[in-house]
């Protein structure tokens, strides 16, 4: 698990560097000016992190699914040669994502208004600037999203049901309540990631509800990767001993 949440601070610190001085730009001046090159850039890398965090949250589901339910054969399943490839999977499976939106994206003739109405530049807002036949690019996405969103996301429904149905099996209040803790804090980090997702993207956005869509974003790119450190460390026993270690260092 440790190898896991390394890489998702990888992820949500790549993506807060993407996002985030931009953004503080643009708020302060109340508007910015962005080059179009600058604006794909920023999207390519974004959806590219976005995509290798479902994917990471998948296999830590699995992680989960392993240790609760099939506790003996955890160390032989979730060996160091399946982390390795579950890492590098989603590595590369995130640049094939980042290099086929830039040839996508690049593909497309901009000749429409030159105002992007949000904080960063996300897929709506910026394919709605284009001007040419923008089918093929929305169809290439919703087949994407389709299988590196809503397949992993079933994966991790499918994963915790089993999961639920083996605690409730377990006997005694207090296994239960440690088999539950183990996995509580990846369960609120899926549900504040897909949460927010999932609301941003099938909420349409006319009218008043592009503030809400806004203000959506602003958690799973912004708020979400601010909790993810706090959220698995408030429970871990060996980040309390740490802090005990440091804090009689520093008395």
């Amino acid at each position: 698990m440790y190898i896991f949440l390394t890489q998702l601070s990888i992820l949500d610190i790549l993506l807060a560097t993407d996002i985030l001085p931009n953004m503080i730009h643009i708020t302060i001046h109340e508007g910015e000016s962005i080059s179009l090159t600058s604006c794909i850039t920023q999207f390519c890398f974004f959806s590219s992190i976005e995509c290798s965090e479902c994917l990471l949250l998948t296999v830590m589901s699995y992680d989960r699914y392993v240790a609760i339910c099939n506790p003996l054969h955890y160390h032989s399943v979730v060996n160091h040669l399946f982390c390795i490839i579950s890492i590098v999977s989603t590595w590369t499976i995130g640049h094939f994502i980042l290099l086929l939106n830039a040839v996508s994206i690049c593909r497309l003739h901009f000749c429409k208004s030159n105002i992007i109405d949000h904080f960063f530049c996300d897929f709506a807002p910026l394919v709605g600037l284009s001007c040419s036949n923008t089918f093929i690019i929305r169809m290439q996405t919703l087949i994407l999203c389709f299988f590196i969103v809503a397949c992993p996301f079933i994966i991790i429904v499918i994963s915790y049901l089993c999961i639920i149905f083996t605690i409730l099996q377990i006997k005694s209040a207090q296994g239960r309540q440690k088999a539950f803790f183990t996995c509580s804090s990846h369960l609120t980090a899926v549900s504040i990631f897909y949460g927010t997702l999932i609301s941003v993207y099938v909420i349409p956005t006319d009218g008043q509800l592009v503030i809400l869509s806004k203000i959506l974003s602003l958690l799973y790119t912004v708020v979400t990767p601010l909790l993810n450190p706090a959220i698995y460390t408030i429970r871990n026993k060996d980040f309390k001993k740490a802090f005990e270690k440091f804090k009689m260092l520093a008395v």
